[in-house]
């Protein structure tokens, strides 16, 4: 079983998967255009090249995408919220690259860094608008430094 995020844009999905599989080093393994349906799918023709399923593979992970016409999603133009995509590694320099990667262009919300739970923990919006947080996970004998 995989329990999967799936993420919704306004014609980026394709830009987007493109660049989270740059940064986290996967793959796209399925990008349907809405234009590539069946024949008796109405789908207006400005929508042609949006993507109505897109699949990304991360090692054993994935996320799932497609981009949301606004008469499907009448929200899809407000923030994301209620949820984040969170990137786990034991790797601290790891941690620190793909932080960095995904927040050129967007906004951080708490700064990379050491935290009492963490060796290096961050949290951003992507140029997309999704939100994400970054952890490393602590090693069996880790702990936080006085200043965390």
């Amino acid at each position: 079983m995989k329990i999967v995020t799936s993420l919704s844009f306004q014609g980026q999905c394709r830009e987007a998967f493109d660049f989270y599989a740059r940064v986290l080093g996967g793959k796209v393994t399925a990008a349907y255009p809405f234009g590539e349906g069946p024949a008796d799918m109405q789908v207006d023709p400005k929508y042609k090249d949006w993507l109505m399923h897109c699949w990304l593979e991360v090692g054993d992970q994935a996320l799932m995408g497609a981009d949301i016409p606004p008469e499907f999603g009448p929200n899809i133009d407000k923030p994301k919220n209620g949820f984040d995509v969170t990137f786990h590694t034991e790797d601290l320099a790891e941690a620190r690259r793909v932080f960095d990667a995904l927040s050129d262009g967007g906004k951080v919300g708490m700064a990379f860094g050491e935290t009492f739970w963490s060796p290096g923990y961050g949290s951003l919006t992507d140029k997309f608008g999704i939100p994400w947080m970054v952890s490393t996970t602590p090693g069996q004998n880790w702990s936080p430094s006085a200043a965390s």
